[in-house]
C-alpha cells in the first residue's frame, strides 16, 4: 500500500474537510444529535479457526466494554438522530460506511468522496437519523479488502416500534476467513480468482463461530436477521427441520410475506425470516447454505420450554419504509454496462490497491481512492426519475451495490420474483435489468459491485446528484 504523509494529504485536503464538518452541522442539525457512542477500530487475538489463536484480526468495540470478538450489533430507532464517534486504534487509515441508510453524503464513509481519513489515533463523528427501519450493516470504505477480511463487518439493526413483538431476535453475520495453518490469516486473494467470480475463504461462520446454534422457544416465532458480510461468497439459503416467512430483503419489507423455500443472498445483502420453532424441545432446525454441489449448516436453532404453539399465519407485513417511487413517464433512462476490461496496472492509492484492474463500468475501469476521481456515470438532478438499464456483460455474478439512494428492480431477463426496494441487486451472469430510482440524496454516491476484489479492480463507479 503507497501512503503519502499526513500533512500532505491534510493540506491538500482542508477545503474538502471544511464541507464534510458543514454536512456534519447540517446532520445534527435535522434533529437534537445524541451523545455518540464511541466505536473504537482496534486489533485483537481471536479464536476463529479450530487450530490456533489469529492475531491483527480487526473488529470494532463499543464504549468502554471489553472485546474479544466480532463487532457489535448497533441498534438505531427509525426517525431518532444517531451518533458514533470512531476512534481509530488500527495502524492505518479507516472509515465507516453504512449500508444501505440513506443518510447524508458526508456521512457515508467513502474516503476522498465523502469524507477525510481516519488516521491512526485520531476520531471522526458521523451523525445521522435514519429514514428507514430494518437489517443494514457498517464496515470500513478504506482499505476494503484486508480490513473487511480482518473482521471489520457488523450489523445494524434500525427498529420501527411498530414492528409486531416476536418471540425471540437471532442476528447472524455471515462472513469467511482466508486462515491457514495455526490460524493465521494468509494472502487475502488470488489474481486469477479476482479476475473471475472472486476468491473464497477457508473457515466459514456466523458471528464468528463454525455452525453455532442458539436457543429460541418451543413453537414460537423467531425472527431471524442474517446479513451477508463477506467479501465473496453468494449464498443460497433454506431451512431444514422448520418453516419460515420471508418478510424483508435488504432491510425493505415484501409486500406480503411469503414462504422461504430458496434465495440468494450475496455479499452486502440482507434478508429478514420468521422462523416457527418445532414444538418439541430440544428439536433442532438447521440453516443451511444450499449453493453449490455440498451444502453445508451456517447456524441451527434449538427447541426449549414448552411449545408456545405461535401460527406462521400470524406473521403479518412489516410496515414499508418511505421510498419514493420513480415516475416511469418521464425518467431518464441510463444504460449501465459491466464487463471485463484490458489488464494494466492499478493506480496507487493510500487506502489500498490491489495491483491490478479486471473489471471496468461502461468501458471506464475505477482508479482507486484518489483525490481526482473520475467522471460521474452520471450526473443526477434532486428529485427527479431514472432508470438504470444493466447488463451484466461477464460470465460472472455481481451483487451491485448503490450508496444512499434505493432504487426498484423493474424487469429482467433472468428473473421472474421482483423484491421490494433495495440497494443491492445480484445481477447473474449475462443478466439484463432494469431497475429504477429517485435521485432523492444530495450528494456523489458510490455505485459498485460487493465482490470486493471487484470492487478494488475496477467494478466501481458514481452518481453525482445536484
Amino acid at each position: 500500500m503507497s501512503l503519502i504523509s499526513r500533512r500532505t494529504f491534510l493540506q491538500g485536503s482542508a477545503a474538502l474537510g471544511g464541507a464534510f464538518a458543514f454536512g456534519a452541522g447540517m446532520a445534527a442539525r435535522a434533529g437534537a444529535a445524541p451523545d455518540p457512542q464511541i466505536l473504537t477500530a482496534q486489533l485483537i487475538e481471536a479464536q476463529i479457526a479450530p487450530d490456533g489463536v489469529t492475531p491483527k484480526v480487526m473488529t470494532y468495540r463499543l464504549g468502554d466494554a471489553a472485546s474479544n470478538g466480532m463487532p457489535p450489533v448497533l441498534r438505531m430507532r427509525i426517525g431518532e438522530p444517531y451518533a458514533a464517534r470512531l476512534i481509530n486504534r488500527l495502524d492505518e487509515p479507516t472509515t465507516v460506511h453504512w449500508h444501505g441508510l440513506r443518510i447524508p453524503n458526508a456521512m457515508d464513509g467513502v474516503p476522498e468522496m465523502t469524507q477525510p481519513y481516519v488516521y491512526p489515533g485520531d476520531p471522526f463523528d458521523y451523525v445521522f437519523t435514519p429514514p428507514d427501519a430494518g437489517t443494514f450493516w457498517y464496515h470500513p470504505h478504506c482499505n476494503t479488502l484486508t480490513q473487511m477480511g480482518s473482521g471489520l463487518t457488523g450489523i445494524i439493526v434500525v427498529e420501527n416500534p411498530d414492528d409486531p413483538a416476536y418471540d425471540a431476535e437471532i442476528v447472524l453475520n455471515l462472513r469467511d476467513w482466508r486462515l491457514g495453518k495455526g490460524g493465521a490469516f494468509i494472502d487475502p486473494f488470488k489474481p486469477r480468482d479476482a479476475a473471475r467470480g472472486g476468491t473464497y475463504g477457508t473457515v466459514r461462520t456466523a458471528n464468528w463461530q463454525q455452525e453455532p446454534s442458539y436457543d429460541a422457544p418451543a413453537g414460537g416465532l423467531v425472527r431471524l436477521r442474517i446479513a451477508a458480510t463477506d467479501v465473496t461468497r453468494i449464498y443460497t439459503v433454506g431451512l431444514e427441520g422448520a418453516d419460515a416467512m420471508v418478510v424483508a430483503l435488504d432491510a425493505n419489507p415484501v409486500d406480503k410475506p411469503f414462504p422461504l423455500d430458496r434465495y440468494d443472498v450475496g455479499p452486502g445483502q440482507r434478508i429478514d425470516l420468521v422462523v416457527r420453532m418445532p414444538d418439541s424441545e430440544g428439536a433442532t432446525v438447521k440453516l443451511d447454505n444450499l449453493r453449490g454441489s455440498h451444502p453445508w449448516t451456517i447456524a441451527s436453532l434449538r427447541a426449549t420450554g414448552q411449545s408456545l404453539k405461535r401460527d406462521l399465519r400470524d406473521v403479518a407485513p412489516l410496515s414499508a419504509n418511505p421510498i419514493a417511487e420513480a415516475d416511469l413517464s418521464v425518467a431518464t433512462r441510463v444504460p449501465i454496462d459491466l464487463t471485463a476490461t484490458a489488464e494494466h496496472k492499478a493506480t496507487p492509492s493510500i487506502c489500498g490497491s490491489l495491483g491490478y484492474t479486471f473489471w471496468a463500468i461502461n468501458k471506464v475501469p475505477w482508479p482507486g481512492d484518489t483525490p481526482d476521481p473520475i467522471a460521474p456515470i452520471e450526473e443526477m438532478k434532486l428529485g427527479k426519475s431514472y432508470v438504470l438499464q444493466i447488463s451484466n456483460r461477464t460470465p460472472h455474478a455481481h451483487p451491485i451495490h448503490l450508496h444512499g439512494m434505493s432504487f426498484r428492480i423493474l424487469n429482467s431477463n433472468k428473473r421472474t420474483f421482483l423484491p421490494p426496494p433495495t440497494d443491492t441487486i445480484l445481477l447473474l451472469p449475462d443478466e439484463q435489468a432494469e431497475i429504477a430510482l429517485v435521485a432523492d440524496n444530495l450528494g456523489d454516491w458510490v455505485f459498485h459491485c460487493h465482490i470486493i476484489e471487484h470492487q478494488k479492480t475496477g467494478m466501481t463507479g458514481y452518481f453525482k446528484v445536484v
